[in-house]
């Protein structure tokens, strides 16, 4: 009998759990959406003006966006759902997107982009995987004081993003793909969440892709995004 009530309460109790975890998901999901309404006011407010400043601003909405966008990814991860829609795709149809996306920082930074025609079609979803291409640029902007970031592909289908940043530390290399590892950098220069990374990972693992990086401190960091399929992803 005892262990019959044990047994009830922690039911109750996951029950409980599960709910809270529910309405919470919600109410960050339903925050992430309306809060694209200010951002894009505010574009559309900077967009009449072409100064310093607001080139500078724009800049600024653009990371915001970013991050209310790493969020709901963060969000829909979490869920027993998925809008994953595999098909066949131009690589360069996702890639350069994502490149005029920070465009303006480029030019506002004076980073040089070297991007190479990929001529490549990859089977995945567009819209994930722009989103880890966008993450992999964002962070090679973010760490490259100044320079260059290159975008090319390898053979065997092999996708690389390349920056000629700060470089990533020896022993930090191994973990830069964990949830919420920072590392050196991101606790020197404060810019780091320890999910941008890691979020490409379990992306790209779904997608049924896979990501390595590779590095040296003070000479840059190059990412490599294989965009074989490794295995089949689940219905």
């Amino acid at each position: 009998e005892i262990i019959r009530k044990l047994d009830g309460m922690r039911m109750s109790a996951e029950t409980d759990r599960q709910r809270s975890l529910e309405e919470m998901t919600d109410y960050y999901t339903m925050w992430a959406h309306q809060i694209k309404t200010p951002i894009a006011a505010i574009r559309l407010a900077l967009q009449n003006e072409d100064t310093p400043l607001s080139r500078r601003l724009t800049g600024e909405v653009g990371r915001v966006e970013q991050y209310v966008q790493m969020a709901l990814t963060y969000l829909r991860l979490g869920s027993d759902s998925s809008d994953y829609v595999i098909r066949s795709c131009a690589l360069d149809d996702i890639v350069r997107p994502a490149v005029r996306h920070f465009a303006g920082e480029f030019i506002q930074r004076k980073i040089q982009l070297n991007y190479q025609m990929l001529n490549y079609t990859v089977i995945t979803d567009e819209k994930w995987l722009g989103f880890v291409v966008e993450q992999v640029l964002s962070n090679a902007l973010k760490y490259t004081p100044q320079g260059s970031v290159s975008i090319y592909m390898e053979p065997e289908g092999v996708l690389c993003i390349r920056d000629t940043g700060i470089g990533i530390a020896p022993e930090d290399l191994p973990r830069v793909f964990e949830k919420g590892y920072t590392g050196y950098n991101g606790r020197s220069h404060r810019k780091a969440s320890g999910l941008g990374l890691y979020l490409c990972r379990e992306i790209l693992t779904r997608l049924g892709h896979s990501v390595s990086a590779e590095s040296q401190v003070d000479h840059g960091t190059t990412i490599r995004i294989d965009l074989r399929q490794h295995k089949t992803m689940q219905e």
